[in-house]
């Protein structure tokens, strides 16, 4: 389903027209009869996706939306997806959704300047133009990843269906609230940006996945316990290198998680995240598990900092990453 208008963007049908792909014409009771859904069912789908609630009788829904709503519902009776499953998706692709829309009207406002909120016929001739572009580069970079993620499942890899051993990294700004207080919205965002670029080099480089970047932190996951090192040492070894960018804190922990819809869970994450919580500024500080696999690498070396005190975790014991000299 596509995104209710509400008072910023009434009176503005010709670019709701383009963005939404035909002109409203539906309430969310049209779309959910006309899809052969129940109404609650389709409410609640909306709100997995991460819009607003609709009033009953709002006339804000396409074409488009009832098309979506029953390749939803399709995928269900075609026992694709579990009815339980349904909800979830909606939510994932809400999620990921979300954050590529906010990327692309960021390219708008930038490109029209001032013609972005003034000039509603500019603005809606640009979208029509750039969109189809848009969307052909969503289907190949989609399209890539479902094949990458595929041969890693191919491969035999994974412990089950969810559940699987993975190393899990977490890279964490260091003073990352000093620098809300002192940098400008400008500045920040660049800094974020910089970070960001040179997370997904790195990681893509040695094997890695990005799972999630929030702010100030970067979640990735590799395979094996080698990848990671290499990612979390040349992180800090490039970071080293910038003169914009503060050092970061990073933590590994290898375990079983359960991976589900793009995202994963488990304590393995959570050790993680503690240990980069306590690590010093420009280190890697790693479980016994990832220790215990790199004790023989000729490329590490590990030293044993002890039991570490993190919340929820009673003993914890941490291991130094460094390269072997």
């Amino acid at each position: 389903m596509s995104e209710p208008r509400d008072e910023a963007v009434a009176g503005r049908p010709e670019l709701e027209t383009v963005l939404l792909g035909g002109p409203a014409r539906h309430t969310k009771a049209d779309v959910a009869r006309e899809a052969g859904v129940e109404l609650r069912r389709a409410e609640r789908l909306w709100q997995a996706m991460g819009f607003a609630h609709v009033d009953d009788d709002a006339v804000v829904f396409t074409d488009a939306d009832v098309a979506a709503l029953r390749r939803l519902v399709q995928l269900v009776s075609a026992q694709v997806l579990t009815p339980e499953a349904e909800t979830a998706v909606a939510r994932s692709l809400g999620q990921a959704m979300s954050r590529l829309a906010e990327w692309q009207v960021g390219i708008f406002r930038t490109v029209l300047g001032d013609d972005f909120s003034g000039d509603l016929a500019t603005t809606a001739q640009f979208a029509g133009a750039i969109m189809p572009v848009m969307e052909q580069l969503q289907g190949y970079v989609w399209r890539r990843h479902l094949t990458a993620t595929a041969m890693r499942e191919l491969g035999g890899r994974d412990t089950g269906e969810d559940e699987r051993t993975l190393v899990i990294g977490f890279a964490d700004i260091v003073g990352y609230t000093r620098l809300i207080r002192d940098f400008t919205e400008l500045e920040l965002a660049s800094l974020i940006d910089d970070f960001e670029e040179l997370a997904t080099g790195v990681v893509a480089e040695n094997r890695g996945r990005i799972i999630k970047t929030v702010g100030d932190e970067v979640l990735f996951v590799t395979d094996t316990a080698a990848d990671a090192a290499e990612v979390a040492l040349s992180l800090n070894e490039q970071i080293a290198e910038s003169t914009r960018l503060p050092p970061l804190r990073i933590g590994l922990a290898k375990g079983v998680v359960l991976a589900r819809f793009g995202d994963v869970y488990g304590s393995t994450v959570n050790i993680a995240s503690r240990l980069t919580s306590v690590a010093r500024p420009a280190s890697v500080l790693v479980d016994r598990e990832v220790s215990g696999s790199l004790r023989d690498h000729p490329d590490y070396h590990l030293v044993s900092v002890g039991p570490t005190k993190v919340q929820g975790f009673r003993g914890l014991r941490a291991w130094a990453l460094r390269r072997a000299r």
